[in-house]
């Protein structure tokens, strides 16, 4: 089905929201949550913010891939995201591990979370599939990138941020051409390509969004 003229992109789109992950660097903070849990300003979590992004973009199909520590999780998305209508072609949904590929195999990293849910993301049949980290503090309007992602004609588009070379390191880091293509992706290289469209004096790198974030 083809999106209608001037109908938003988004709300053609699914969100699949990674949010299994520990957070190591966080400490005791959590011992007893998955990082996507751990409160955030008061009463509201780390993913509500990709959620927060997510609705004010106009996706209105969003499914959450949980694993660690997940009850609190779980209990806060039951009782603060639980506003869509399936009669309006909305949904939300929560896709615990369970164990798809085989009995002793739980999801072993961002890649194989999606790979073990494919079954269900084909059932929603989306025209655009957009996948976010759940332990992320950022506001952005996915409709934009989409609406990019379309008028590049791109398989595949990568959301970025500039970072100094001497902290690339700690990133998956583009490899761009100067019409913003990318070549390669490097995982926490010792070597970094810079910013195609900055000078060499400055040398940022792009690094990846989700690439700080450890799922399993």
């Amino acid at each position: 089905m083809r999106p209608a003229r001037n109908e938003p992109l988004a709300r053609h789109a699914l969100a699949f929201v990674l949010a299994g992950g520990r957070g190591s660097r966080l400490l005791e903070l959590t011992d007893r949550r998955a990082k996507p849990a751990v409160y955030f300003g008061g009463k509201s979590r780390i993913i509500d913010f990709a959620l927060s992004n997510a609705v004010n973009s106009g996706i209105r199909r969003i499914a959450v891939a949980t694993q660690y520590k997940a009850h609190s999780l779980i209990r806060h998305l039951h009782r603060a995201w639980n506003i869509m209508r399936p009669i309006r072609n909305e949904s939300f949904d929560i896709l615990p591990a369970s164990q798809r590929v085989s009995e002793g195999l739980w999801y072993q990293g961002t890649a194989d979370a999606v790979y073990q849910n494919l079954d269900i993301i084909e059932g929603y049949d989306p025209k655009y599939f957009v996948v976010l980290g759940g332990d992320h503090v950022y506001k952005m309007d996915y409709e934009l990138m989409l609406q990019q992602h379309v008028e590049q004609k791109a398989d595949v588009t990568v959301g970025c941020i500039e970072v100094p070379r001497s902290e690339a390191s700690g990133f998956g880091v583009m490899d761009a051409d100067e019409y913003d293509v990318i070549r390669s992706f490097v995982e926490k290289p010792e070597d970094h390509p810079r910013c195609p469209a900055n000078p060499p004096r400055r040398l940022p790198a792009w690094a990846s969004m989700s690439s700080r974030r450890n799922f399993c």
